[in-house]
């Protein structure tokens, strides 16, 4: 039986299937996984066609090269470009590959497509503030999608759990910016610019109560310990103190420079 022709992909499939790159483990790139048969569908494609493309961008990853997982030898040279690409613009390439698809499941900004354990579910939209006009429903929409992006991309990489503590409660975890990103618009999408928190744990990193060293490692302020001894504070900070955390799985490391600026800038 001769070999079915091979469908060349688009652009606009190879940023979609980015997107999920960012929001999938590399354990869950196969075709049994129903997010990528939904998507796969939506798109086009095969199941199987959509994991291998995934395997490939593993291929690429410095991260998970160092990690010891290679991925799928064969990327394209138009994979290679839009992984630089990505690297290079995540704001634009970010919410470009989030548009794309959603789009292939919702037709409106009221709906929102949300990716879980047990596939793809369209979901009504949250309302971040009531829009005025069309003008600001749009941008309201493109305000929405990127945080989404940048939430289940650094809570991917962080494996779903706080990078201090091992916490693995999805309403209890925050993409945490490192720099903020109404002083540094152009690192709003950046996964380095990410680290996954527990709510408290980001309301301390926010407010500069705790910090990271060069070499990862939490480290808290005087501010802070002026508040102990107080129990529920020693076990959740404490504790922790001097420990490195967990390691992104994928795409980068927080960035050292940023690390430096909130050091400087943030912590007390």
């Amino acid at each position: 039986m001769a070999k079915a022709p091979s469908v060349k992909w688009t652009r606009e499939q190879l940023l979609i299937a980015m997107n999920l790159y960012c929001k999938l483990q590399f354990g869950q790139f196969h075709s049994r996984n129903p997010i990528i048969i939904q998507t796969a569908e939506k798109m086009g494609r095969t199941a199987n066609s959509l994991a291998m493309k995934l395997s490939n961008f593993a291929s690429l990853d410095p991260v998970q090269q160092a990690r010891g997982i290679k991925g799928l030898a064969g990327a394209s040279e138009q994979d290679r470009e839009v992984w630089k690409e990505f690297r290079k613009d995540w704001n634009t390439l970010g919410i470009q590959s989030e548009d794309l698809f959603q789009n292939l499941f919702v037709s409106t900004g009221e709906k929102e497509a949300e990716i879980s354990d047990k596939g793809v579910k369209v979901k009504p939209a949250k309302i971040l503030t009531p829009p005025t006009g069309p003008t600001e429903k749009t941008a309201l929409v493109k305000v929405r999608r990127s945080q989404q992006f940048f939430r289940q991309t650094i809570l991917n990489i962080y494996q779903h759990r706080c990078c201090i503590t091992g916490i693995a409660v999805p309403e209890l975890l925050v993409a945490s910016h490192i720099v903020p990103w109404s002083q540094f618009p152009e690192h709003r999408l950046d996964p380095q610019n990410g680290l996954c928190l527990s709510s408290i744990h980001d309301a301390a990193f926010d407010s500069g109560l705790v910090t990271f060293d060069d070499n990862l490692r939490l480290t808290l302020s005087k501010e802070l310990e002026k508040y102990f001894p107080q129990e529920a504070l020693e076990k959740n900070f404490a504790a922790y103190q001097g420990k490195t955390i967990c390691q992104p799985e994928k795409l980068s490391e927080p960035n050292r420079e940023f690390l430096k600026y909130h050091r400087t800038e943030v912590f007390k």
